[in-house]
């Protein structure tokens, strides 16, 4: 599968937030569109852990024409006319089966908006494949971590890692609000992660219930806070790390990584 003529490729995190970043032109999006220009050499395939598919079991899609999934409701109508039409990357999605056996293909799963609406911005003109891995929603966070150190050696084939969720995702909050400010316990949760990031101290990070209420507040089910996970299990122990983009909204955090 190795190919000398393939460049290795750095592993994000998005932050993605609502739906609605995939029509709104904001400071978060900007630095989306500003992260693909920042590409010299453009992936051969990306792949995704989104927030939005969860699983009992992992699963790969091989779908060949991955669909746009419109997994929410309430949006305006303009939100579900949005097209991301990408190709699918099915070769490698079985190649990844070969590398994690107990990993189980899917070719019915298209791309839910934790992928479409920030490659949307990203890479505006699908012209990379693109393809999900799933999240098993039953395993602990070490082996979500572990998996993703299994499937690292992806990179240097020229595919770009991609884990999109929310450091802190508290919805039920969000807008209790009089304004936009951060409420204290996600400011905090959302600098212990930064804090530990920095310092490659990933361990805190997978254990991440010591730091108490905090963390109960910031991550009341798990499924946002996983993608960052596969994301730090990807990485090279000497590799530089940069925030693209930091913000706060109430109780969630827009916090975006680069790692590569």
């Amino acid at each position: 599968m190795k190919s000398e003529n393939n460049k290795k490729m750095p592993v994000l995190f998005i932050g993605h937030g609502s739906p609605m970043n995939a029509i709104e032109t904001n400071p978060f999006t900007e630095s989306l569109r500003k992260l693909g220009e920042s590409f010299a050499e453009m992936p051969k395939a990306i792949m995704v852990v989104s927030a939005h598919w969860l699983t009992r079991g992992t699963f790969v899609s091989t779908a060949e024409k991955p669909e746009v999934i419109y997994d929410f409701y309430g949006f305006p109508k303009e939100l579900y006319q949005v097209k991301y039409p990408a190709v699918g990357a099915p070769f490698i999605a079985k190649e990844i089966m070969k590398l994690a056996p107990h990993i189980k293909e899917d070719n019915q799963w298209g791309l839910d908006h934790g992928a479409w609406s920030i490659l949307k911005h990203i890479f505006p003109n699908a012209g990379i494949p693109v393809f999900q891995l799933s999240i098993d929603f039953y395993q602990s966070m070490q082996y979500h971590f572990d998996l993703a150190s299994e499937l690292r050696q992806l990179r240097e084939q020229g595919v770009l890692f991609i884990g999109s969720g929310n450091v802190v995702h508290n919805l039920a909050l969000v807008f209790s609000k009089e304004d936009n400010s951060p409420f204290e316990w996600a400011s905090e949760f959302d600098e212990i992660v930064k804090n530990s990031i920095m310092n490659k101290d990933f361990d805190s990070l997978i254990n991440y219930k010591k730091f108490g209420r905090t963390a109960d507040l910031a991550i009341p089910t798990v499924d946002h806070y996983v993608p960052l996970l596969y994301t730090l299990g990807m990485a090279e122990a000497d590799e530089e790390i940069t925030f693209t983009y930091e913000e706060v909204f109430t109780s969630l955090s827009m916090r975006c990584v680069r790692i590569g």
